[in-house]
């Protein structure tokens, strides 16, 4: 009986011979620029033992987050949102439950963090509107919120918080954070046209060794600064003080600058740095007739006026509330 005519009996295989694999399929394939970002930001970040490295490195990541999201020109909202973050004190939990935010809820978040600010310092965080403005817009841009929302998760995973949270003041004034940002987002020719080049942290550092110490700075000296920009020589001179065991807020501060968003900045940074009560910051032309000094002193008493007449209506409503609510118990 032949095979044909036992079709059921098992039959010896064709040796096969194997084909060569092909060239592309020996490479890994390419991962999307998505995948390599998601792993970025899943990343433990290595923050630099250097702080001024560290404050451009936020930036740098702040910048590429706001870019690659589309966020627009407005620099003045990527700037607030960091501002915002990095007047917070850190503690435990507190980056988790802000990278869980949704972009929506951002905004909420920092008009809280600027009102809590405002309470205490109303003159500083009236300076500073142009960095918070935005957030009170009622009708907000959804693809500038998922911009905001990109920049806060950076910011936050770059380390901001290690860097700008400390209860010590000493230590969250070893960097001007939002220095390298402001300059970084600012476009080259706007920064020429402005003759806006803030002196470098280890140049002021190095002018205010030079020249303080502990017989120049006497109790109640006046420290000011004509061309102020973020505050990097206020800086430098408060760290300075606090070196040679001096407290910075037995001085009086001055700086002023006649680009409002850079005036903006020093007065967040006059907050972070703590550089006391009698610290103004003022917004306007220091080669100017006109006396700017006087001109902040007088905004910033009138900024105190309208923050204690907001605290007595609202006393005055809570109060109000309180009666009404003891008047319903007792007629039940």
């Amino acid at each position: 009986m032949s095979d044909d005519d036992a079709p059921f009996l098992p039959r010896t295989a064709t040796p096969v011979t194997p084909r060569p694999t092909p060239s592309w399929a020996k490479k890994k394939p390419p991962k999307s620029k998505a995948a390599k970002r998601a792993k970025i930001t899943a990343r433990k970040y290595l923050a630099p033992r250097d702080p001024q490295e560290h404050a451009r490195k936020i930036a740098e990541n702040v910048m590429d987050a706001w870019y690659q999201n589309f966020g627009g020109s407005d620099i003045d909202v990527p700037l607030g949102a960091v501002a915002a973050l990095a007047l917070l004190r850190n503690r435990p939990g507190l980056a988790d439950w802000i990278l869980n935010l949704q972009p929506h809820e951002l905004p909420e978040l920092f008009k809280e963090i600027y009102l809590g600010c405002w309470i205490k310092r109303p003159d500083l965080i009236n300076r500073a509107i142009r960095l918070h403005d935005w957030a009170w817009n009622p009708n907000p841009d959804t693809q500038q919120l998922r911009a905001v929302h990109a920049v806060t998760n950076r910011a936050i995973n770059t380390g901001l918080l290690d860097l700008t949270g400390h209860d010590d003041p000493y230590m969250r004034a070893e960097a001007d954070v939002l220095s390298p940002l402001l300059t970084g987002l600012r476009h080259k020719s706007d920064k020429k046209w402005r003759g806006e080049y803030h002196t470098p942290a280890c140049v002021s550092d190095l002018m205010a060794g030079m020249v303080v110490d502990k017989d120049f700075a006497q109790p109640n000296m006046a420290i000011r600064e004509p061309a102020v920009g973020s505050g990097g020589m206020l800086r430098s001179v408060a760290q300075r003080l606090r070196d040679l065991g001096l407290n910075p807020q037995d001085y009086t501060w001055y700086g002023n600058d006649v680009d409002s968003l850079a005036a903006a900045c020093a007065a967040v940074n006059a907050i972070i740095w703590d550089l006391g009560p009698n610290c103004a910051i003022g917004c306007a032309d220091s080669l100017a007739p006109e006396d700017d000094y006087a001109k902040t002193l007088t905004e910033a008493r009138d900024a105190f006026k309208e923050r204690d007449q907001a605290m007595d209506t609202v006393t005055l409503i809570t109060a109000t509330r309180s009666a009404m609510r003891l008047l319903e118990k007792a007629a039940a």
